[in-house]
């Protein structure tokens, strides 16, 4: 072990530092003579004048603000601390003297121009304050007066000649005022009143101004656009009607603005040549014909798209609604064109039934038929005739359906033969010619109502187990009650015959058969209190 006292020792410990009066690995203290530079003032900041206006715009308003800043500081490197480390500086040693340094003189603030005197004006009321001295160094000699029908003012100041330029209104009132002498320092005064909308006569009086005048309605929008449009027609401002009419007509409306641009050309007069692609846009030349509707019809029953089918019939039959607000004539669409549409797809079902019951079927047509099931083939055409039939009773058109569902005599022949898995189709179009007659949706006469039941009144007891199984949208419940309704219209020893036949097939097939029970007994009722009656007489 070396001894404490060794030379080799004490010079080790020099070595390390440990005398040394800094800690900081880095740097060395600087002395006290050396000062940091003195940190410069930042330059005084001054705000600058915004405005709005377009070149040679007309001015309706002035500000002018300014701000100043300075300032200086000296810190003394001495207390400064070393990176990491807590400085060993005495902080009660006494510190030298720092040399006096004269203060900076502020600048003195630019004198911001006079203001011109405000007119007062009542509370209600928004005058812009104009600046004379601006309106003589560029020109201006016409101050254009506006009054709001809310009481709101607005004052503009511009140059006449562009202002008579482009308005062959304002050129006239330029014309009288100057006659009249004008006002003070050779100024024309116009002044306008009641007028609707401010914001939009300034911005159509900006518009004369602007060099690309599309560019400015596409940031202003279709809404505004109308509301110059409408200045412009006012003022015969020609550039400005002509831009908003071809801006309007490129580009899409909503409802609203749809309807508001109806509005304005009710209330003013265009020019028919350059309002033509927007009126077309607005109104057919000529009202839609009958075929179109039709034709709307045939390529819905036509279509092989079950998804898409679905869809457009609910478009369709909203549309074609007699109550719907596309539709205002209660006779838009020919009963007899729809009849034809009826009978077409009444036909392909036949054709689809003698398929499915021809155990070797002929070649179709074309590849595409080969690869539908003639199954699907027949609920398409189905659901086309319950589709048909709703708009026929939403028409109330809907009473030769009935007759013409009766005699299906050959439809009636094949759903005897026909497998329970297809037939039971046949028995959907005959639930909803029941429900429309038990809910009261269709006036027919006592022998057409009993020919309809009489003819599918009996498949529809035979099917009713599928149609349970297979809704397809069909409400069973609503069916059974609107059946025993239907029943119910007849003459008392129609019901009988057919009450009695129900009767037999609900207490063999229970849950199979339609529940008329509640009808049954109503029919009871009436018929035993008819025969006591009678047996009283």
């Amino acid at each position: 072990m070396a001894d404490p006292g060794d030379s080799t020792s004490v010079s080790r410990r020099k070595n390390l530092g440990f005398g040394r009066t800094w800690c900081c690995p880095f740097t060395a203290p600087q002395s006290p003579e050396i000062r940091s530079p003195p940190l410069k003032p930042p330059k005084s900041e001054t705000s600058k004048t915004i405005s709005n206006s377009f070149p040679n715009s007309p001015i309706s308003s002035s500000s002018n603000s300014r701000l100043g800043l300075g300032f200086g500081s000296r810190i003394d490197p001495r207390r400064i601390l070393s990176p990491g480390r807590v400085s060993p500086i005495d902080s009660d040693a006494p510190l030298d003297p720092l040399p006096e340094t004269a203060p900076e003189p502020e600048p003195e603030p630019e004198p911001a121009p006079p203001l011109p005197p405000r007119e007062s004006t009542p509370s209600r009321e928004r005058s812009l304050a104009v600046d004379t001295t601006m309106m003589a160094a560029s020109g201006f000699d016409l101050r254009l007066d506006l009054k709001g029908k809310d009481g709101r003012r607005l004052s503009l100041e511009m140059d006449s000649e562009v202002l008579a330029s482009k308005s062959l209104l304002f050129a006239a009132k330029i014309v009288e005022s100057r006659r009249r002498g004008g006002g003070e320092g050779g100024w024309c005064l116009i002044e306008v009143t009641d007028v609707g909308n401010l914001e939009a006569f300034r911005e159509t009086i900006e518009l004369m101004y602007e060099k690309d005048v599309m560019r400015r309605l596409m940031k202003a929008g279709v809404s505004r656009s109308i509301d110059i449009l409408e200045v412009s027609s006012i003022i015969m401002f020609d550039i400005g009607i002509t831009s908003c009419l071809n801006y309007l007509e490129a580009v899409p409306w909503c409802e609203n603005e749809e309807e508001k641009l109806k509005s304005l050309f009710l209330r003013c007069a265009f020019d028919e040549a350059a309002a033509r692609d927007v009126l077309a846009r607005l109104h057919m030349q000529h009202p839609i014909c009958q075929p179109l509707a039709i034709h709307l019809v045939q390529s819905i029953t036509r279509g092989t798209d079950t998804n898409a089918r679905r869809e457009l019939k609910s478009l369709v039959k909203g549309l074609l609604s007699a109550s719907s607000v596309y539709q205002k004539d209660p006779a838009g669409i020919n009963k007899e064109d729809l009849y034809r549409i009826c009978n077409g797809c009444l036909h392909l079902l036949e054709n689809c039934f003698k398929e499915a019951s021809d155990p070797a079927p002929k070649d179709r047509a074309t590849a595409k038929e080969k690869t539908r099931p003639w199954i699907g083939q027949i609920s398409e055409q189905v659901d086309n005739l319950n589709w048909l039939l709703e708009i026929l009773i939403d028409r109330q058109m809907a009473e030769e359906f009935v007759v013409m569902w009766a005699n299906q005599r050959e439809l009636l022949r094949m759903h005897e033969k026909a497998s329970p898995m297809v037939r039971y189709e046949l028995s959907r179009i005959s639930a909803h010619v029941f429900i429309a007659l038990g809910r009261g949706k269709l006036q027919c006469r006592g022998e057409e109502r009993y020919g309809v039941l009489r003819a599918w009144f009996g498949p529809m007891l035979t099917d009713f187990g599928w149609l349970q199984r297979c809704t397809k949208g069909l409400d069973v419940r609503e069916l059974e009650e609107a059946m025993g309704q239907a029943l119910l219209t007849l003459p008392l020893r129609q019901q009988q015959s057919m009450f009695l036949e129900w009767f037999g097939c609900f207490s063999g097939c229970g849950t199979e058969c339609p529940n008329l029970s509640r009808a049954f007994q109503i029919w009871w009722r009436r018929s035993c209190t008819r025969a006591a009656a009678e047996t009283l007489l």
